[in-house]
């Protein structure tokens, strides 16, 4: 007999990419007000060289500006748009104190523009250029941007807007598809916490605050991880709370395996304990039906494992007819600056703080890959998760240096990213294959669902219906050859 928690259903279907139109609701009249266009207004074709010449002037923006990041709307009425296309997280593409940093720094400050509500309030209720039910994603182009230009003590230039923006159809991205018999996913889920399992239990350590936010949380990542359609999949940030019938991995994988269309042979690696001390850990879901676990489960614990790292879980498979794999979950520290110190200080070179430990955390992956971690003899290895570090950062290149392989890279997918922070897209989440695993690689993709999507359309305000922001990460697809 379910549990009261699983007694609601999601459809697993999504539609394709499609565009509707934005809402029309006039913006209401708050502490923010619209710059007045009064005095000339001047014509810009392209970002300034210099900003500071154009302070206090009001201007017409003639070029499309690319919305970078919507982080500042909610607390300050700010959204980060860019000219010429999205703004990138500098150690994404550029190696940490090279002079290629230096010039992606400089062409994202040269590109960044604040647009701004004009008030100092914090938390407004409403922003005078935004209808109130308006639905933002970054990427999308907005045009006739307009309004008067400040310059701070900094140079760093922001627009208080003269008028309403003129939003462009809303265009979703579908479930992407990759080439491949064999689909391995891999999805933050921000903090899945139910509860005591039961019903009650709330507000949880993280995660949901009330029953109904976890019902909601749950049909979201229901409408993420069911379309995706994988064999295998690495989740990161579930509640550390054991295996039991109440447990939150538990009560994720029956909900996926009771909703419309699942065929309820979703199953999920039973570690015995944690992995792991952490309030946060990793798991590993799979299709009995499609894959076979292979041995027991393994984890590796100690070292930077202990306290920071939250601890890997590695999990041999194998499908019918197919060879061995291994699939390990990971989740690195975060850029959190509490209680950093010494080598895991901020050094100021754009990798934020811990960064030491997530190198050393990475040499003991790899080193503990390099035996035979399930002891079932599978060669062939996919190294899954938010490693907590853009692709340029040490801790993957290190894992590069070692002769781990970037699947997109292989893929051949062009600027790849799955978190937006700040305004700059990148890669927090990667998939990482061994030599073996490599060869097998069909296709990659992500599924931007989440981190283009507004803080709001998530299931703790707007909740807005379908996958969008189940999480602050994209999920990963990846296909491989049997």
């Amino acid at each position: 007999m379910r549990r009261c928690l699983l007694a609601f259903a999601v459809a697993l279907s999504v539609s394709p990419a499609f565009a509707q139109p934005q809402p029309q609701t006039a913006p209401q009249a708050m502490p923010g007000q619209l710059a007045s266009p009064q005095g000339a207004t001047l014509t810009l074709a392209r970002a300034p060289t210099d900003w500071r010449a154009l302070d206090g002037k009001y201007v017409r923006i003639a070029a499309p500006l690319t919305l970078a990041g919507t982080d500042g709307l909610e607390r300050f009425g700010q959204l980060t748009v860019a000219f010429e296309g999205r703004l990138w997280q500098p150690t994404e593409v550029a190696v940490p104190g090279s002079a290629g940093y230096s010039q992606v720094m400089a062409d994202n400050q040269r590109r960044r523009l604040l647009l701004d509500d004009g008030s100092d309030a914090r938390d407004p209720q409403q922003v005078p250029y935004l209808a109130s039910d308006a639905v933002l994603r970054t990427g999308m182009q907005l045009r006739g941007v307009e309004g008067r230009v400040r310059v701070d003590a900094e140079g760093r230039p922001s627009l208080q807007l003269g008028r309403a923006l003129d939003l462009p159809a809303l265009q979703r991205p579908a479930v992407p598809q990759v080439l491949g018999s064999l689909k391995v996913a891999a999805f933050n889920l921000e903090n899945f916490f139910n509860g005591d399992g039961k019903g009650g239990g709330f507000p949880t350590l993280r995660g949901a605050r009330t029953l109904d936010e976890h019902h909601a949380q749950l049909n979201k990542l229901i409408a993420t991880i069911g379309p995706l359609d994988a064999d295998v999949a690495a989740l990161m940030e579930l509640e550390n709370d054991g295996y039991g019938p109440q447990s939150a991995i538990a009560t994720l994988v029956d909900a996926i395996n009771a909703a419309p269309g699942s065929h309820a042979d979703w199953r999920f690696v039973n570690a015995g304990k944690g992995p792991g001390e952490n309030p946060i850990r990793v798991g590993i879901i799979y299709r009995a039906s499609r894959l076979t676990a292979l041995g027991t489960p393994a984890t590796l614990e100690g070292g930077t494992f202990v306290e920071h790292s939250r601890v890997p879980l590695a999990q041999a498979f194998q499908a019918k007819g197919g060879a061995p794999f291994m699939v390990v979950a990971n989740h690195f520290k975060s850029k959190g600056c509490r209680d950093a110190s010494g080598a895991d200080a901020d050094q100021n070179d754009g990798q934020g703080c811990w960064n030491a430990t997530r190198v050393a955390s990475a040499q003991q992956l790899n080193a503990w890959m390099q035996g035979d971690p399930t002891g079932t003899g599978a060669r062939d290895a996919v190294l899954l998760g938010d490693f907590n570090a853009y692709a340029m950062e040490d801790p993957i290149r290190a894992l590069r240096s070692a002769g781990w392989q970037d699947a997109f890279a292989v893929a051949k997918v062009e600027r790849p990213y799955s978190y937006v922070y700040n305004g700059y897209s990148g890669r927090l989440d990667h998939a990482l294959l061994n030599a073996g695993m490599a060869r097998r690689l069909a296709g990659a993709a992500e599924w931007h669902s989440n981190a283009d999507e507004m803080d709001a359309s998530g299931y703790q305000q707007r909740n807005v219906e379908g996958p969008w922001r189940s999480s602050d990460h994209d999920p990963l697809l990846l296909g491989f050859d049997r």
